[in-house]
């Protein structure tokens, strides 16, 4: 059996992985079934740094870190991956940085990370690489001998041709593509922006699940990420989630609940979400005092100069907000950075009657799979979702908004507060078999299970 080698940015603990979430659920269980490896960044900064990475067994699955240096940590993952690629990729243009010396230090630590990775390789090794931080891995595997299979997956959307070729490395990125066997992007629309480019751009051929360039034929499919379903919904009706549950109902004293839950990023739609709440205040009176807004946002990347402008950007608001209609006994909107663990949250998501994930633009958002995923099926709650999330391609169920319209959001939210049981436990159940049938096992399996195959 192909032992799995996983790559990824960061590297976490495997043993709290279930209730950690994020990209740890996704292959810890593939991880732990193959005694594999997952390697990648330690999350510490040093001044000096060794090409041998730290060992460490966890059970069934072998950590294998690198520490960064200070500069290489600022400019490779804060400057290029995140002032660049990050805005870029969320078709941001307006917040997008080029900077030489930021993308020498991307090429850099990937040539560092291939080079770290190299002796820990064995000959029958799949090697899985993820996200933005790592296009050129592949390439500097394979400039330096690797002749495993190598599949690459992006978790975030890909960017139309017209905002692509706007980065100076444009062709350099696409190139390193294709030295990959298998790559996968969250929906069919990332797959066609690419296609257009290699097309256009590339003068490359494009055919059903294969591209042409360079001399070389990529292997291309549309793989959405899901989450542990079952595991989630157990999650809200465990102890944790269940006293969740209950405290948080017992605070609303009959509210009905609105939340977001997102990491504090300009990409998350938080304003022009907060923008739409208020307009439903405005137009429904009736709404006052028997409804309430719960957002919970972790700070990201607090070091960059963006976040620290939105975070205070939106805390004036939400401000501004329970100003204008706050009462003695009812504030409109709560606004918290607290990172909430995931059997609490879950319970959260149960209490709450409507789930607001509104982003600009998304890979795919799991959070609108896990407020659903916790609902009482009895009981359950509404899941708006913006049409721009990956997610949207796959949860046609629920009330999907444009998050550029504030009319738009503030009608869903209306109808969504006002919608009667029966047309809740319809949408719901239709949800629910969506995520049972793609779950976070069958995206794994169908990824591996076509990285595996020959040409």
């Amino acid at each position: 059996m192909s032992r799995l080698v996983a790559v990824s940015n960061r590297v976490s603990s495997v043993r709290g992985a279930p209730l950690a979430g994020g990209l740890a659920v996704a292959l810890v269980d593939a991880l732990r079934e193959n005694q594999g490896l997952w390697f990648g960044w330690s999350g510490k900064t040093v001044d000096e740094t060794s090409q041998t990475p730290t060992l460490t067994r966890e059970g069934e699955v072998t950590l294998a870190t690198v520490d960064l240096t200070h500069d290489d940590h600022e400019a490779y993952y804060s400057g290029f991956a995140n002032r660049c690629l990050w805005p870029l990729f969320h078709f941001r243009l307006d917040l997008t940085g080029y900077d030489r010396g930021h993308f020498d230090a991307y090429q850099r630590v990937n040539q560092r990370f291939a080079r770290s990775l190299l002796p820990l390789l064995r000959e029958d090794d799949l090697v899985w690489v993820h996200d933005y931080h790592l296009f050129p891995l592949g390439s500097e595997l394979r400039r330096i001998g690797v002749r495993q299979r190598l599949g690459f997956f992006l978790h975030i959307p890909f960017p139309p041709r017209e905002l692509l070729t706007t980065l100076p490395q444009h062709q350099t990125l696409v190139r390193a593509l294709f030295d990959y066997d298998l790559v996968g992007f969250q929906i069919e629309d990332d797959v066609k922006r690419l296609a257009a480019y290699v097309e256009q751009d590339l003068g490359g051929k494009v055919g059903p699940g294969w591209m042409e360039a360079f001399g070389k034929r990529l292997r291309i499919e549309a793989f959405p990420v899901g989450i542990d379903t079952a595991r989630y919904h157990d999650f809200a009706f465990s102890s944790h989630g269940q006293r969740e549950w209950i405290r948080l109902r017992e605070f609303l004293r009959g509210r009905e609940q609105i939340i977001g839950v997102d990491r504090l990023d300009y990409t998350k739609g938080l304003v022009r979400r907060m923008n739409a709440y208020e307009l439903l205040l405005d137009s429904q009176p009736d709404s006052h005092g028997r409804i309430t807004y719960l957002q919970i946002a972790p700070i990201s990347r607090g070091e960059v100069t963006a976040y620290q402008d939105f975070r205070r950007e939106l805390e004036q608001h939400a401000a501004g907000i329970n100003g204008k209609f706050g009462q003695v006994d009812w504030v409109p909107i709560r606004y918290v950075n607290e990172a909430i663990p995931r059997r609490r949250l879950a319970g959260l998501y149960r209490a709450s009657r409507i789930g607001l994930v509104t982003p600009m633009r998304d890979g795919m958002n799991l959070v609108a799979k896990e407020y659903v995923a916790a609902q009482d099926e009895k009981d359950p709650g509404v899941l708006v979702l913006s049409r721009f999330a990956g997610a949207a391609q796959q949860m046609g169920e629920a009330l999907l908004v444009n998050p550029y319209d504030t009319e738009d959001v503030a009608s869903a939210l209306e109808r969504a507060r006002t919608m009667n049981i029966d047309e809740r436990r319809n949408r719901h159940q239709a949800l629910m078999r969506g995520l049972l049938d793609e779950d976070v096992s069958n995206w794994r399996q169908r990824f591996l299970g076509a990285l595996k195959q020959n040409d």
